[in-house]
C-alpha cells in the first residue's frame, strides 16, 4: 500500500517528461496503465540494456501496466473509453491538437468522466504562437534563455548535461496533478492542466536572471555569482586532468580555506562583486593545479569548506552515501535509481517494468 493506492492513471506519454511524472505516481502505489502504439514507447529501444530491457525505459516505467491500442480504430477508442470511465488521471504528451482529432480532448473526456484530472504535457503549451513548434529539451532550454549561460570560459554554449526542461515539466505536472486531486475532494470535479516544458523551466532563472526579469540586461556568466564569476562558486582543474569545485560563497568558507593556505590577505576579494574576483580565481587555479583531485579530497577532509570533487556517474554511484541511503538498487538482476520521494512508514522496492502489451 502506497500513498496513492486506489488512484488510477491513464498514461499516453512516451520518452521522458510524462513517463517521469507517472513513474513517481506508480512508485507510490497508483495503478498506471501505459497506453502504447504497436511499436511501443521509443524509449524501449534506447541502449544500453540490462536484463532484457532498456535501462532508461525500466527506470521510467517500472510498476506500470502496458496496453497496446490503435487509437485510430473504433475498437481501440472503445477500449480507451472503458479505461477512462474508471480513471482518476489522464496524461498525454502529444503535440497540441492531436487529442482533439482523436476525440479524446479534455472537453470530451471530462464530459464522460467529470472527476478526471487531465494533464497535457508539451514543449510550449496548448496555446500561443509557439504551440505547434517542435522541440525537445535542448531547444526549449535555448529558447528559455538557459543555454546562453550554459557556457564555458569562451562564452560558447555547450550541450546541457541534464534535461532540465523535461524534468521541470515532469515535476510541475506531478505537482499540478496532485493539487487537482486534492481540490477534487472539495469540488467533486477534476480539472485540466496545460503543462509546458518552457513554462515549467522559466521560473528556474529567478536567482540568475534578475536583471533581465526586471527589464534590464541579460546575465553574463563570467559576471554572475552563481554562473562563474565568483571564486568560491567555481570549477578548478587539478594536476591529473580532473576537477574540483568550490560550492559555497559564505565568508566563513573563504576564511577557512584561505587561512589554511596562508593567504588571508585575499579574503577581501570574496566580498567584491562577481566578475571582480579574477585575482583570487587565478590564485586558486594555480594552487589547485598543483595536486591531483584525490590529493585535494584528502586535504579538504578536515576543513569546513563547501568543496567537492567532480565525479563521473560511475564514481558517483559508488559513493558510500549512495548505499547508505539506498539510492541505487539491484532488483531482479536490474539496477534502479530509487525515487527521491520515500516515506519513513513505508519500505520501497522497485517493481518490474511491463513488456509491451503485457496487460492487453
Amino acid at each position: 500500500m502506497g500513498k496513492l493506492s486506489g488512484i488510477k492513471v491513464i498514461d499516453l506519454s512516451v520518452f521522458l517528461p510524462g513517463p517521469m511524472m507517472t513513474v513517481m505516481i506508480a512508485d507510490q502505489g497508483a495503478e498506471v496503465i501505459k497506453i502504447e502504439p504497436a511499436t511501443g514507447d521509443p524509449a524501449r529501444e534506447q541502449a544500453p540494456f540490462e536484463a532484457g530491457q532498456s535501462i532508461w525505459f525500466r527506470n521510467l516505467n517500472r510498476g506500470k501496466k502496458s496496453i497496446v491500442l490503435d487509437l485510430k480504430s473504433e475498437q481501440g477508442k472503445d477500449r480507451l473509453w472503458d479505461l477512462i470511465d474508471g480513471a482518476d488521471v489522464f496524461v498525454e504528451g502529444f503535440r497540441p491538437g492531436v487529442m482533439q482529432r482523436l476525440g479524446f480532448d479534455y472537453a470530451a473526456v471530462s464530459a464522460r468522466n467529470p472527476r478526471i484530472v487531465y494533464c497535457s504535457i508539451s514543449a510550449f503549451g496548448q496555446t500561443g504562437t509557439m504551440a505547434h513548434h517542435p522541440a525537445h529539451d535542448m531547444a526549449t532550454q535555448a529558447l528559455a534563455g538557459f543555454m546562453s549561460v550554459n557556457d564555458g570560459r569562451d562564452g560558447v554554449p555547450v550541450v546541457p548535461g541534464a534535461p532540465s526542461a523535461d524534468m521541470a515539466a515532469g515535476l510541475t505536472a506531478l505537482s499540478a496533478t496532485l493539487m487537482a486531486l486534492i481540490g477534487r475532494e472539495q469540488t467533486g470535479r477534476g480539472d485540466y492542466i496545460d503543462c509546458a516544458m518552457f513554462d515549467s523551466l522559466l521560473p528556474w532563472c529567478a536567482h540568475t536572471a534578475g536583471s533581465a526579469i526586471a527589464g534590464g540586461d541579460a546575465p553574463v556568466s563570467a559576471k554572475q555569482r552563481s554562473l562563474g564569476g565568483a571564486a568560491f562558486y567555481q570549477v578548478y582543474a587539478t594536476s591529473d586532468g580532473k576537477h574540483i569545485v568550490l560550492g559555497g560563497r559564505e565568508l566563513k568558507f573563504a576564511e577557512n580555506l584561505l587561512g589554511a593556505l596562508g593567504r588571508r590577505d585575499l579574503i577581501e576579494y570574496v566580498t567584491r562583486e562577481a566578475g571582480e574576483q579574477d585575482e583570487l580565481i587565478a590564485f586558486l587555479r594555480g594552487i589547485f593545479g598543483g595536486k591531483s583531485r584525490d590529493e585535494w579530497v584528502a586535504w579538504f577532509a578536515d576543513k569546513d569548506v563547501a568543496f567537492a570533487p567532480v565525479l563521473d556517474f560511475r564514481e558517483a554511484l559508488h559513493q558510500p552515501n549512495i548505499s547508505e541511503r539506498g539510492l541505487w538498487i539491484e532488483h531482479d538482476k536490474a539496477h534502479h535509481i530509487a525515487p527521491a520521494i520515500r516515506f519513513a512508514s513505508e519500505q520501497w522496492l522497485p517493481s518490474n517494468a511491463p513488456e509491451l502489451n503485457a496487460d492487453g
